[in-house]
């Protein structure tokens, strides 16, 4: 194996573990957003997502300090569109989100194999079906919207 094809799978798991940086970072601000007396359903959903990404991102750090590698830091500071209260709102951001987290594991798909390819279907299976209870539509080809215009 080339020394660019022993990368691929390696920049894949850090952008991977990047948007799971920013989803945990999110879902902690979806989540102090929204209230739970007026609406638990979407306090549920966004705590839930918020433990999986979290999850995921732990999963990610330590593949990647097993290949030997320096897993990436979260950032310093994520932008994150929720001013509002507002539960339609807040779900439209939690919905964008998991479309970011969808693309980046279906390049992760794309660039692994095995049990890594595997692990990253699963959480790609996960991103498109969690769009369609935050009240998304579904997609022929989740994390690949440049296919779904053809």
């Amino acid at each position: 194996m080339t020394a660019a094809a022993e990368r691929r799978p390696l920049s894949a798991l850090q952008e991977t573990l990047a948007a799971e940086h920013a989803a945990v970072h999110v879902y902690a601000v979806l989540g102090g957003r929204v209230s739970a007396l007026t609406d638990p359903i979407t306090t549920d959903r966004f705590r839930e997502a918020y433990e999986t990404h979290r999850a995921r991102r732990d999963q990610l750090r330590s593949e990647i300090a097993d290949l030997g590698k320096a897993p990436e830091p979260a950032a310093a500071a994520y932008e994150v569109d929720a001013l509002t209260r507002d539960a339609d709102e807040l779900l439209r951001v939690a919905r964008l989100t998991e479309d970011r987290c969808a693309a980046v594991y279906a390049q992760l798909v794309a660039s692994t194999s095995g049990g890594q390819r595997r692990w990253a279907i699963g959480a790609l299976t996960d991103a498109a079906v969690r769009v369609l209870s935050l009240g998304g539509t579904a997609a022929a080809y989740p994390g690949a919207a440049e296919l779904e215009r053809r």
